[in-house]
């Protein structure tokens, strides 16, 4: 054999061999376990990049949208924890609505059902999901949120020399 070939050989064996090693480590059903939603998300990604580079028709965007959106939720549940799901499920509807509004605004001549479809399906979406968060830890959040703008008109109402309705008094 040739020097050449030699060379090929021995690469091939040599990453064969770390191959073989990092699957016996874990690293491969790791990167399996952690990275799965790109398999979701990475072909939604392809969907737009197919439409933007003019090689397919809006029609394309709409399952874009959704594998996006999905791939998106799955890839936040998979690194921050699957009980996120138990109050982050409405944004599977809001996957539906996405991939329709950007039909919608993308598709010439303008398809006339798409946007009261998208539109519904993103307030019904926005609707659950903050009455989902009510029932959750969001409460906690509100709370903590009107207490600091209160604070802050107060504090801004002490700051303030200017006479304005906040400064005039009760």
């Amino acid at each position: 054999m040739s020097s050449r070939k030699d060379l090929a050989l021995g690469l091939f064996i040599v990453g064969a061999g770390v191959v073989i090693f990092l699957g016996k480590l874990g690293v491969f059903g790791f990167l399996g376990r952690t990275l799965w939603p790109l398999i979701v998300l990475l072909p939604g990604i392809f969907l737009h990049f197919l439409y933007f580079s003019r090689r397919a028709t809006a029609g394309i965007l709409i399952p874009g949208g959704i594998l996006t959106v999905y791939g998106l939720l799955f890839l936040i549940c998979n690194f921050a924890g699957w009980g996120l799901m138990s109050s982050l499920w409405p944004i599977l509807i809001l996957g539906v609505g996405v991939g329709l509004f950007e039909y919608y605004l993308f598709e010439i001549p303008r398809p006339g059902g798409a946007l009261p479809i998208a539109l519904g399906l993103t307030a019904l979406s926005v609707l659950i999901l903050f009455f989902t968060w009510l029932s959750s830890a969001a409460l906690y959040i509100i709370a903590f949120l009107l207490i600091a703008s209160g604070v802050w008109m107060i504090v801004r109402r002490n700051s303030s020399g200017r006479n304005n309705k906040w400064s005039r008094g009760w």
